[in-house]
């Protein structure tokens, strides 16, 4: 499972031209779920972007995690992140988990956010054209993935 993680100062995602979800000072998160994920993916996503410490504390450092910073995450699910372009100039997406068994698993890593660290999250709409609006603050930009591979 691969995240990348982005602090902002106020993000939304819209489908059709309605905000389906909208945050102000937190975290965009973008979610690509691989074919071989599973729990432990899911538990190592939310606990990394719950815990990352990419907020400034009183002294200017990044010190604090997003609860700490009082923020909110709006999660995008976003497969093109497990795009493949290492053999040419169109990326593969054999890595990316089939609809049916991503959204299960994106939905997994949403709940996680919500109940096991209490985080207020929104969304955009799953397997959707999506328009997101980012306000990158910093610009911080944080990738994860999983398996480590980077």
């Amino acid at each position: 499972m691969r995240a990348v993680v982005q602090r902002v100062t106020d993000a939304n995602v819209a489908v059709d031209g309605k905000i389906t979800g909208q945050i102000g000072k937190g975290m965009v998160v973008l979610i690509g779920v691989e074919n071989e994920d599973e729990k432990k993916d899911i538990d190592y996503i939310a606990k990394k972007i719950a815990n990352l410490r990419i907020f400034d504390d009183s002294e200017g450092v990044m010190n604090l995690n997003i609860k700490d910073a009082g923020g909110d995450v709006l999660a995008i699910s976003q497969f093109t992140l497990l795009g493949d372009a290492r053999g040419g100039n169109r990326p593969s997406w054999f890595a990316a988990a089939k609809p049916e068994i991503a959204k299960g698993l994106y939905e997994k890593v949403v709940a996680a956010l919500k109940e096991d660290y209490g985080l207020h999250v929104e969304e955009g709409v799953f397997q959707a054209e999506m328009l997101v609006h980012i306000n990158n603050d910093g610009p911080v930009t944080i990738l994860l993935d999983s398996r480590k591979t980077f």
